[in-house]
């Protein structure tokens, strides 16, 4: 009796050809495409922390503003947005701390939705807003910017 030996289909052969071209594939765009500092550190690319670093700050933090705008803070302290950073509404501002005649940004009225839109996921006792219910055009014509809780 003849030993027969076990030939594979046509269709089998090129199915496993072509999962070892994509597992080939893989890996050498694998290796072609991941940084040379992968992994120096973890699971992270080791040339990421000189680059962060690297970044010149741009926000200028509450004491800055402090130095010039004492007034309005001191307001601001007075009302619910005492924890709030000025940048938070007025951009990043470490240009115009550096430099007063800079323009600073003047936030548009919508800036208030971004917290006081109604949100069924924010608690109860936070302030918010239905804007259809509500005249959400200007909220600074009924509200002072600084004592929002204050009607001019």
């Amino acid at each position: 009796m003849p030993i027969r030996i076990f030939r594979m289909p046509p269709q089998i052969h090129r199915v496993v050809l072509l999962i070892f071209a994509i597992v080939v594939s893989f890996l050498v765009a694998r290796t072609l495409l991941t940084p040379s500092s992968f992994r120096d550190y973890g699971f992270y690319r080791g040339a990421a922390l000189g680059e962060q670093m690297g970044h010149q700050p741009v926000f200028a933090g509450k004491q800055a503003c402090d130095e010039c705008h004492s007034d309005i803070l001191a307001n601001l302290a007075k009302d619910f947005h005492k924890t709030l950073a000025c940048e938070g509404c007025h951009g990043a501002a470490l240009i115009h701390a550096d430099n007063p005649e800079s323009k600073l940004v003047i936030p548009p009225s919508t800036i208030c939705l971004r917290c006081h839109d109604a949100n069924p996921s924010r608690p109860a006792w936070f302030h918010q807003i239905i804007v259809k219910d509500h005249y959400a055009s200007a909220c600074i014509e009924c509200h002072v910017p600084h004592q929002p809780s204050e009607v001019p």
